[in-house]
């Protein structure tokens, strides 16, 4: 086997013992071994055409080194699962054992197919592996459709009206500017306590009645020091006011909202990964905040779509996120915070590819990570449970939160597509874009984590 390839396609690693228990790219377990010794694995190493998917997974598996041999984490089971454009539970398997999608291989008959199959490619043993799902009428769901919005634990179907949409009319001119007073009802604030005083630390975002999805490291590790969480935040605008917030419309007269729901928090679930002593990249910064009470449905209190396919492979060139909140930080070790504003705030930021990312933040020095509870200097490495935005001067996730949504935007219905994570601690910097969780790699994790 050529050592030096070896290398290479395995450069980046965390290191495991041999026959420790790790996670696959996939979220599925396994266990730390040779490559040798994991046919499964060594199958995608040996085909002679690798996808980008191959080629990410085979980095991503990587869980240390036996000397110049690299150690993999092998799956406990030969057949790799996976999660199809739609979010249902598929298989990894050739194209051929999967008839619906062949047939759109042949003959798609629209473009909304040919995405589809596209976000379909996935890491297998077997040459052009897709992600086998359940054969439906159509495998592009249907948009828009309408449904009674039912309360419940489990985020809204994406293609339905009961996520991703508010009632704000206002302009859509973006830069760090205040948004709309019912715009973006999916923002919440989470509130710390500690002896006698309380503190807003960090942001997220609704994603049911129930559930609330923000940053690992807003709910574990050193920012525990500043205070507990207790309280979630739901249909904020002016955090300086605890009852209903008014701005002025166009003629002057009021527009109010109804004021906060303070929801108790009932649990916090970080994801089992974050800060483990091999996190070395800032991995799995993600945790969900389960609330004691039903989170209503009003005109200001809404959840956000998740991702119903991985939006990063398909994006037109010079394409745009959006970023939202009041630019509550934790960073570096201490609290931080970055042009604090009271009131919400929204700005855009442009996609940059994991490559570009990673060369312009290549020799950074002041970019900072916590492991193994410590912070320490952090080479870049973007893995594919994260993705970057931003390298604006003066648009940076600084005027969102620590763990609030990177979002999509598609006829005025939005999608988390990503969580605010970490960046250099000067915000805002030309050329230097910021990292985020994404969400999408992680929706097998937060499917499997709710709870009714």
């Amino acid at each position: 086997m050529n050592i030096v390839l070896i290398l290479c396609v395995f450069a980046v690693s965390a290191s495991f013992a041999s026959g420790q228990t790790c996670t696959l790219p996939n979220n599925d377990k396994g266990t730390c071994k040779i490559l040798g010794e994991c046919e499964a694995v060594k199958k995608i190493f040996d085909k002679k055409i690798k996808t980008i998917q191959d080629e990410n997974f085979l980095r991503d598996t990587n869980c240390g080194y036996e000397g110049k041999t690299p150690k993999v984490c092998c799956p406990e089971s030969e057949k790799f699962s996976c999660l199809t454009p739609n979010s249902k539970p598929g298989e990894c398997v050739n194209i051929q054992k999967c008839t619906h999608l062949a047939e759109i291989q042949d003959d798609p008959l629209n473009e909304e197919e040919k995405v589809f199959l596209k976000n379909s490619v996935c890491a297998g043993p077997e040459e052009n592996s897709v992600c086998c799902g359940p054969e439906v009428s159509s495998a592009v769901p249907a948009k828009n459709v309408p449904v009674t919005c039912e309360q419940s634990a489990f985020p809204p179907d994406p293609d339905s009206d009961c996520c991703g949409l508010d009632s704000s009319v206002s302009d859509r001119i973006i830069g760090g500017t205040a948004t709309g007073i019912n715009q973006y009802p999916w923002l919440v604030i989470i509130e710390y306590a500690k002896l006698e005083t309380s503190r807003l630390l960090c942001g997220g975002f609704l994603i049911s009645n129930k559930y609330v999805l923000t940053a690992g490291h807003c709910v574990k590790g050193p920012i525990l020091e500043a205070g507990t969480p207790k309280f979630v935040r739901l249909g904020e605008y002016n955090t300086t006011n605890e009852g209903p917030d008014c701005v002025s419309k166009s003629g002057g007269q009021p527009d109010c909202n109804q004021g906060i729901l303070r929801a108790p928090i009932d649990e916090i679930i970080p994801h089992p990964d974050y800060l483990k002593p091999n996190n070395i990249y800032g991995q799995h910064d993600i945790a969900l905040i389960r609330l004691r009470v039903w989170a209503p449905r009003t005109e200001f209190i809404r959840p956000i779509c998740l991702p119903k396919m991985d939006y990063t492979l398909s994006l037109p060139a010079n394409f745009k996120f959006l970023v939202a909140g009041w630019g509550v930080h934790y960073q570096d070790f201490e609290y931080r915070i970055f042009e604090t504003s009271e009131v919400k705030l929204h700005v855009d930021v442009p996609y940059i590819t994991r490559e570009d990312c990673q060369e312009k933040l290549r020799n950074l020095t002041d970019l900072y990570i916590l492991s193994n509870g410590r912070k320490v200097p952090v080479n870049v490495t973007v893995w594919n449970g994260q993705l970057c935005a931003g390298g604006v001067e003066g648009k940076d996730s600084c005027k969102g939160d620590s763990g609030g949504p990177l979002m999509y935007e598609k006829e005025r219905k939005y999608t988390a597509v990503g969580m605010v994570s970490y960046g250099s601690s000067k915000c805002g910097r030309q050329d230097i874009p910021a990292i985020y969780t994404n969400i999408y790699a992680y929706l097998p994790w937060i499917k499997a984590t709710l709870k009714e």
